[in-house]
């Protein structure tokens, strides 16, 4: 992980070295850090760092990923965190019961790729920028697909 600043960014900070579910913890991580930059950043600094982080992100991955050898190693867990985060950024503000469901719901559309996420997943494969940009893409449509969950229960109920 300390060989090169991308493996520390892309693997979260350790996170991704967890030996069960790194995709799992690297979110919990995202949602720990999300709960403490909040009380230094607004809302507009906030989703700046979002898109700063996929943008290193997206380098941190593609090269992390070629020195790995393996096109989406499970390790790599930037890209729950930056798609977590915008879970989060965009459904705030919500009770510790509100963020246990879009985590839940995140972590089912991220693992099991249902539909639109599976299809995502698909897309982008290899090596390269195309490679790295399609380790976050997944992602981020999982968050989308948690994002609709989540304002379809706000408009019914």
């Amino acid at each position: 992980m300390l060989q090169h600043p991308a493996h520390c960014i892309a693997l979260g900070f350790g996170a991704g070295l967890s030996p069960k579910a790194p995709g799992t913890v690297g979110t919990l991580w995202a949602w720990l850090a999300f709960l403490v930059l909040q009380h230094w950043l607004g809302t507009q600094q906030m989703g700046l760092l979002i898109g700063g982080g996929t943008l290193v992100g997206w380098w941190a991955c593609t090269v992390t990923a070629r020195h790995m050898g393996v096109s989406d190693p499970g390790s790599i867990v930037w890209d729950e965190v930056v798609a977590f985060w915008l879970v989060l950024w965009l459904a705030m503000p919500m009770g510790l019961w509100g963020q246990a469901v879009a985590f839940a719901l995140f972590r089912y559309f991220d693992a099991a790729k249902p539909g639109p996420v599976g299809w995502a997943d698909q897309l982008f494969k290899g090596f390269g920028w195309r490679g790295g940009w399609g380790i976050l893409f997944d992602d981020f449509v999982a968050a989308f697909c948690t994002l609709l969950v989540i304002a379809v229960w706000r408009f019914f109920w």
